[in-house]
């Protein structure tokens, strides 16, 4: 199977959303694998799950396409490719300033290239014995939360279930009792009760705790530790009040949401 890499910036109707089909828009999504039957399976499978998706043989003719002013929502690796490795491609997007999420999709299971994978910015690891349509739930759970809107207007006081926020003052109260959060920690708490029930990156947390762009710690995404330990401390501080607090769910190795869908 040849790439029809040419097509893509403008005659692929699944990358160009008309104004008519808005309610039918497709999750626009670049894959990059070497194995060509693999990749016409993937994407014929992707494609069925309501995504468009535009492969590629290798991360050369992926970089070039971007160039040519080629558009996508989120982009699908493979760790094993020709050239450019998929995990030496990451950080050569972020360079040529491409900050669309990165999703691995690999046979390399193991820990050690998970955590790579993480350390160099990807948003999920997935291992290609998972099946697709779980890959499809997780590509759509990342694009679901880049639509969410993640700065919420600080105005008025703010009610979801228990928890009452009072920004003008930055007191966060649960059950009326004051939770004593710190201003980094009170808007932490803000940007994922206003986004309940969806889940926030780490990168979104972290950005809100500092501002967006900011790097601290070991590696690209280092800052998961630092965003761990502060929700941790926040937990703690509700459980004070509410020993049985449970509000702020984790999904692994992508971010935190306040709440359930």
């Amino acid at each position: 199977m040849k790439d029809n890499v040419s097509a893509w910036p403008g005659s692929n109707p699944g990358f160009k959303s008309d104004a008519n089909n808005a309610a039918d828009r497709r999750i626009r999504l670049a894959f990059v694998e070497d194995d060509d039957d693999y990749r016409e399976a993937v994407t014929g499978e992707l494609g069925d799950q309501g995504f468009a998706v535009e492969s590629f043989c290798d991360g050369i003719t992926l970089l070039d396409s971007f160039a040519a002013g080629a558009e996508a929502e989120i982009i699908l690796l493979d760790w094993n490719l020709p050239s450019v490795s998929g995990i030496d491609l990451l950080p050569e997007l972020r360079r040529r300033g491409i900050a669309l999420p990165v999703v691995f999709l690999t046979g390399r299971s193991q820990p050690a290239y998970e955590k790579l994978a993480f350390d160099r910015g990807a948003l999920d690891f997935v291992d290609k014995s998972r099946g697709v349509p779980i890959l499809a739930q997780r590509l759509r759970l990342i694009a679901d939360s880049a639509k969410t809107p993640l700065k919420p207007e600080f105005e008025g006081n703010f009610h979801c279930g228990r928890l009452m926020l009072k920004p003008d003052v930055s007191r966060a109260f649960w059950d009326d009792s004051d939770v004593n959060l710190t201003l980094t920690e009170f808007k932490i708490v803000h940007l994922l009760a206003s986004n309940v029930g969806s889940h926030v990156t780490y990168r979104a947390v972290y950005d809100c705790m500092h501002y967006v762009g900011f790097i601290a710690g070991s590696g690209e995404n280092g800052y998961r530790t630092n965003v761990r330990s502060c929700i941790k401390r926040i937990r703690n501080k509700f459980r004070v009040i509410d020993p049985d607090f449970a509000e702020i769910d984790n999904y692994q190795s992508f971010g935190y949401r306040w709440g359930k869908a």
